[in-house]
């Protein structure tokens, strides 16, 4: 496949830059990404109205009323080989750059990125200020995952490939990265290095004493992220979207 076909392939939805196995274990589409970066290759800078400066062949997309894509005035961008579904909201200013998948009824919220690559499931919410980290290089590293129906807090970051589960709730300020630990204050277990935020988790911004005497002496502390509860009927009424928003 040509890098062109590639992304035409992915502003369609019929090619992502990850997969989910059979177990729900999600996987980096190295063939996809190789292809990204072989567009890279191929592009020449040139200058877009505005004074702008990108890839020839990496210009934003367009979207018309057909698609159902809502994508409001104010300065968003959505750049050539992203894919958004239809009911997609996206609020300005927000940028989702290549190789993002965004599936359907997914609200993207002011201030928010959606990094090269990043995968985010249906009727998600993307709060104000959320910067999902983007990933091409190198070509076998997972890109951070969001699953269906998920709820991601204003501020919160999310990294190097991490992996948030169905229906999880990540509150404002919220820091998510390979190397931040997850308490799961319910099941008192922490979860292991790689291991994916649970279905219906609801997650807190914590701290957690430093690792060296010195800092404990000092009174330090290190970032961590708390799982205080899961998702029941009151937490959900909480989360319902104003459909009239739509």
């Amino acid at each position: 496949m040509s890098w062109l076909e590639l992304l035409n392939n992915l502003e369609n939805g019929s090619v992502r830059a990850a997969t989910q196995d059979e177990q729900g274990n999600w996987h980096a589409n190295v063939e996809v990404k190789q292809g990204i970066l072989e567009a890279f290759r191929n592009g020449t800078n040139v200058e877009f109205p505005g004074g702008f400066v990108d890839k020839d062949n990496l210009a934003p997309q367009g979207f018309n009323a057909q698609q159902n894509v809502r994508m409001v005035p104010g300065g968003s961008s959505v750049r050539r080989g992203a894919y958004v579904a239809s009911g997609t909201i996206i609020m300005p200013p927000a940028y989702v750059n290549i190789g993002a998948f965004i599936d359907e009824g997914t609200m993207v919220d002011s201030h928010a990125l959606v990094g090269s690559c990043a995968q985010v499931g249906k009727n998600v919410h993307l709060s104000a200020a959320v910067q999902l980290g983007g990933v091409l290089e190198p070509v076998g590293a997972s890109p951070v995952v969001i699953e269906d129906d998920a709820f991601i807090g204003a501020g919160c970051v999310i990294v190097e490939g991490v992996v948030v589960k169905k229906g999880a709730v990540l509150a404002p300020g919220v820091r998510l990265s390979a190397t931040i630990p997850v308490y799961d204050c319910v099941n008192e277990r922490v979860l292991e290095k790689g291991e994916p935020i649970p279905e219906n988790a609801i997650v807190i911004p914590g701290s957690r004493p430093s690792s060296s005497a010195w800092g404990r002496e000092q009174g330090l502390s290190m970032s961590c992220a708390l799982i205080v509860k899961y998702r029941d009927e009151q937490s959900d009424a909480s989360l319902i979207l104003e459909e009239v928003l739509r």
